[in-house]
């Protein structure tokens, strides 16, 4: 992991910060971090600890592409307090438990725990810390997935002339979702074959190689000396000394390795695009097409498995927002006066849009300010339920911050689900959603992450969301990377700002976010393809990565 040293004529260190006390929140007078230009790439690897906090550090004075988080705490925020925002978290569950998170998890204190009864009338029973809409059900489908299995039945075979006019719609996503779903069988069955030939063919040589030499340890050393007496000798020979220089020399470590390959596109075959799986009835029991019926599942936010392994996304999204920032422990989270809200509506496989819809629905009706939404899909068989809620949010402003999405891909030519709106029609059919990139700790040509979505209209701002380390479950930290990384250090921001200065509404809050960021004409890597490149300031609508410490000067001036 590198990080860039920049030469840049005329700017000098920004000004000490000083607070002036007012009812709408404090005053700041430091002047914005500019823009940075003209950027000579000087590479050094990040120490550990730079790794590990690099989303906080600040371009100017760390030249790392962080969010000037630890910047702000240190100059503005150190004599101020502000009020407790409530963030809640949709995912696949949260270990409410752990450490970093003790004091900052939100609690129904008009619910009496575990006695059964609806206590505050809102529909969930016992809804102490959030809810659980998924019940037990971990694995689930691909929506494409669901929609071939679900028109089957009614379309396969047929041509688009013998389909009634009442039914084309239906029909034309039945064919686009079949078209997917095969090309990805087909992708996964061959990658899991792969893998599962390689792993046979590299411990059949292993083996009979340290049989034939009588050795418990194969090194490059004494493979390169052994000496085959067949054609099978020599091609072992020829893998092994492929893989121990190209790969490495632990056998054992690479071969940990294609197992977790294997059980990854096997879970694929075996959950993702498993036409028979049927876990939402089978567990559920509940109509994912049937919005009448709205109270299901049950309260248990960290999900149904013991090792808490399905709540680790969710976990690591809760950490990067709200871990405590004073207990020396694990991890600092973005923000302070933080509380997560726990709703668990995103499985292992493709969230439901009945999930969530009601799930930002139980959000906005119990106090949330904020939403992070990191996760996404490209079929929708109900989007209209999910758009209705987000306006529903919006009218009652709050502030939805969403990842954009893990595929390399322009947003601007395919739609995503959620989002504010359509490759058809870039206008956004609300003001209160945030959609969010990914970058790098890299400020150059790699800054935006290979795998991160972007789109001059459809994405809104860039955030750190490249090897992002934080909370997971049972007291445990781990680097993950995604645009769901970079979707809540952009809601731990948001939280900050709705802190300070409560009165600053979510359309506002969203326009500060995108206005205050730092932006560079610098040309970037798209989708992690050196052939495909455009400057930074045209793959997003603010052209721009968020910035703390801007946020807040600005948001002080804002009224």
């Amino acid at each position: 992991m590198n990080n860039k040293f920049l030469k840049i004529a005329g700017l000098s260190l920004v000004a000490s910060a000083f607070l002036v006390g007012c009812a709408s929140g404090p005053r700041f007078t430091s002047q914005p971090i500019p823009s940075l230009q003209n950027v000579n790439e000087k590479s050094i690897e990040l120490t550990e600890e730079e790794l590990q906090y690099w989303g906080s550090q600040d371009l100017l004075t760390d030249t790392i592409p962080g969010m000037s988080v630890n910047r702000a705490y240190e100059e503005l925020l150190k004599d101020y307090e502000g009020k407790t925002v409530i963030v809640a978290v949709l995912d696949s569950g949260i270990d409410i438990e752990h450490e970093d998170l003790e004091g900052r998890i939100w609690t129904n204190i008009d619910e009496i725990p575990d006695n059964g009864i609806d206590d505050d009338k809102n529909g969930f029973v016992d809804d102490i810390h959030g809810w659980n809409f998924l019940g037990d059900v971990v694995e689930e489908n691909l929506e494409f997935t669901r929609i071939v299995r679900d028109f089957k039945d009614k379309f396969e075979g047929k041509q688009e002339s013998e389909i009634a006019d009442e039914n084309l719609e239906d029909f034309k996503l039945y064919r686009e979702a079949k078209a997917e779903y095969d090309k990805e069988l087909n992708q996964t069955q061959t990658n899991l074959n792969r893998y599962v030939m390689m792993n046979n063919q590299l411990q059949e040589a292993e083996e009979s190689l340290k049989t034939e030499i009588g050795t418990e340890l194969l090194t490059i050393e004494n493979v390169t000396a052994f000496e085959p007496q067949d054609d099978i000798g020599v091609n072992q020979k020829m893998l092994l000394l492929n893989v121990m220089n190209n790969i490495g020399e632990d056998l054992q470590d690479i071969e940990d390795q294609l197992a977790e390959a294997m059980q990854y596109f096997g879970n694929k075959m075996k959950y993702h695009l498993n036409l028979d799986l049927y876990a939402r009835t089978r567990i559920l029991e509940d109509d994912a097409d049937d919005f009448s019926t709205k109270i299901y599942g049950n309260n248990d936010v960290s999900g149904p498995n013991e090792d808490k392994e399905d709540a680790k996304h969710g976990t690591h999204v809760a950490g990067i927002i709200a871990a405590n920032r004073t207990n020396d422990k694990g991890i600092k989270g973005v923000a302070e006066n933080v509380l997560i809200m726990p709703i668990r509506a995103v499985p292992d496989g493709d969230e439901y849009d009945k999930d969530i819809a009601l799930g930002i629905r139980y959000a906005v009706d119990n106090g949330a300010s904020i939403i992070n939404t990191s996760f996404g899909k490209y079929f929708s068989t109900h989007p209209k339920w999910v758009m209705e809620a987000i306006q529903y949010a919006e009218k009652n402003d709050v502030l939805i911050v969403n990842a954009a999405g893990n595929e390399g891909i322009n947003l601007d030519e395919k739609r995503v689900y959620p989002n504010d709106e359509m490759p058809e029609n870039s206008a956004n059919f609300v003001n209160n959603f945030v959609n969010v990139g990914s970058i790098t700790s890299e400020y150059g040509k790699n800054l935006v992450s290979g795998f991160s979505n972007y789109g001059k209209s459809s994405v809104d701002v860039f955030a750190p969301g490249s090897s992002i380390y934080a909370t997971t479950p049972l007291n445990t930290y781990e680097f993950l990377q995604g645009t769901s990384m970079a979707s809540p250090n952009v809601a731990g921001v948001a939280a900050m700002i709705r802190s300070l200065y409560p009165k600053l509404s979510a359309a506002q809050v969203k326009q500060i976010l995108m206005d205050s960021g730092l932006s560079t004409d610098q040309e970037v890597i798209l989708g992690g393809d050196p052939q495909v490149t455009k400057p930074f300031d045209e793959i997003s609508v603010s052209g721009k990565m968020v910035n703390m410490y801007n946020a807040i000067i600005l948001a002080s001036k804002t009224k």
